[in-house]
């Protein structure tokens, strides 16, 4: 089965404007999508620490000029919990759609919202190979609730098509009667391909 990309959810910039960097310790990432589409204001931040949730994250915030020091592996809020010493004004760059958070005591959070996300519905090539089965990979959950509704709208069978998903928060949302869904054992790309592959291959199909 070859992969194919049909981006269903396409990252649109907001614009924004961000607090004096003297007043920041640090930054907040959760998706890449932040970096990527934040626009020229970011450089305001560059050289400054970041926490990043995984390491797509983590390797956008260093090609904007951002120091990672913590790369995560279990969502943000796991990262507030293990803050270095001094860290205790963060900027968090998010999307218009995102979870809320809660800081430990002592630590500031100022959000920016820096993109937000247009939904395409299902081209009628793609809801045609769904049709046949395949394995869909899933990045977020706001992502994956869009996805579920057009596999709805267009009247698709759920038993056709497996779901890999990059994390919990993402397989909690897409309900029951899917071929198969599966939970990348870290969010990162890497282990969300290799168990893509291994659905495929439950699935009897080849992977190219």
């Amino acid at each position: 089965m070859a992969a194919e990309d049909w981006p269903l959810s396409v990252p649109q910039p907001v614009g924004w404007e961000g607090p004096d960097r003297t007043t920041i310790d640090a930054l907040l990432l959760g998706s890449a999508n932040a970096l990527r589409h934040s626009g020229p204001a970011l450089a305001t931040y560059a050289g400054l620490p970041a926490y990043a949730v995984g390491a797509a994250t983590a390797a956008a915030a260093r090609a904007a000029g951002l120091e990672v020091v913590t790369e995560g592996h279990g969502g943000l809020q796991s990262l507030l919990g293990a803050l270095a010493p001094g860290h205790t004004r963060l900027l968090r760059l998010a999307g218009a759609e995102r979870i809320t958070l809660n800081p430990p005591p002592g630590v500031t959070l100022i959000e920016r919202v820096v993109y937000r996300i247009d939904h395409q519905p299902l081209p009628a090539a793609l809801t045609a190979k769904l049709a046949g089965g395949a394995v869909v990979l899933l990045h977020s959950a706001e992502a994956a609730l869009h996805f579920v509704t057009e596999v709805e709208r267009a009247g698709l069978d759920r038993a056709r098509i497996a779901l890999a998903t990059i994390g919990q928060r993402v397989s909690a949302v897409v309900g029951t009667g899917w071929a198969a869904l599966g939970t990348a054992p870290r969010p990162d790309d890497t282990a969300l391909l290799a168990l893509a592959a291994q659905l495929c291959q439950n699935m009897g199909r080849p992977t190219d």
